[in-house]
């Protein structure tokens, strides 16, 4: 797992039901943006308001629009029921993805032992990479450095997303203690550059729904030693990395996303519309980073 992977949005019509015209327009763009992969069915893919055969349907989708490109498939399959997670998780495998990106499970709070066995279960049931998810201000519980390093004795487990710097760094510490390697991709677009500088492998974006080109042009630029330059597109940007989360993951950016014309920024609830001082905000930075209507940077 490296570079850029794409948290994709979840487009929906006037009616609420998926626009899959609208996905595979944003699917095309970042392959033209030369990703490294994305993942439906996310949080930003709005996953606990989507029915199993709407994810279906989106995994089935990105893998049919893909095919034949560089660009890779990684499927959420995450909820708090570990016995949903593996139903998904196995068929999702079986359908050719790369990858499966499981979050911590939520509401439940499950203890470290109870976290570690629900891993285990899922890499043990399926031929593909898991990547470990750890959100706690989403899901109220946090993977430990030793838990993660425990799991990633499994070998279907080597990545974990993880947006916190300081248990990033404890994870590094720890794995390298233990003479095992972990990548780590970013889950938060501000801390995509700094954890890049400590051995990150990349990010896991929303904000590349909006400007992919750009989220690319940092990792090529640190894979290139060319620090200040990486360093200059983070600065540019960072309003925009700000304020896509004015408001709940994902409102702001399918209100930014339809700012531009590439779909209706229509959530489910729970989730409600950007409010109006949220979205002058909003497009303020857009204007500011020279974020405008056409091919996305």
């Amino acid at each position: 797992m490296h570079g850029v992977w794409t948290a994709l949005i979840t487009p929906f019509n006037e009616s609420s039901q998926l626009d899959l015209s609208a996905f595979k327009r944003i699917l095309q763009e970042q392959v033209r943006a030369g990703v490294s992969g994305v993942i439906p069915c996310g949080t930003t893919g709005e996953a606990p308001t989507l029915s199993r055969e709407e994810k279906k349907i989106l995994i089935q989708t990105s893998l049919q629009e893909l095919k034949g490109t560089s660009v890779q498939v990684v499927a959420g399959v995450g909820t708090s029921n570990t016995q949903e997670t593996l139903e998904l998780a196995t068929w999702a495998a079986q359908a050719g993805v790369a990858g499966l990106l499981v979050v911590t499970p939520y509401y439940n709070k499950p203890s470290q032992a109870g976290l570690e066995s629900h891993f285990l279960s899922i890499a043990e049931a399926v031929s593909c990479e898991v990547i470990l998810y750890n959100v706690p201000g989403r899901t109220g519980v946090s993977l430990t450095a030793e838990t993660v390093v425990r799991l990633a004795k499994h070998p279907r487990i080597r990545t974990l997303k993880e947006g916190q710097i300081p248990l990033a760094s404890e994870i590094f510490d720890l794995a390298a203690r233990n003479g095992l390697s972990i990548d780590l991709l970013s889950g938060d677009d501000s801390n995509y550059l700094p954890l890049l500088s400590i051995g990150g492998a990349g990010v896991i974006s929303v904000a590349s729904n909006l400007f992919p080109r750009a989220m690319v042009a940092i990792q090529n630029a640190v894979d290139q030693g060319h620090l200040a330059e990486a360093r200059a597109i983070h600065q540019r940007f960072y309003p925009l990395f700000r304020d896509l989360f004015i408001e709940s993951n994902p409102v702001p950016v399918k209100q930014a996303m339809a700012d531009l014309g590439w779909c209706l920024p229509k959530v489910r609830m729970p989730l409600a519309p950007l409010a109006l001082a949220s979205v002058e905000k909003l497009r303020q930075s857009l204007r500011y980073c020279g974020v405008t209507q056409g091919a996305l940077l």
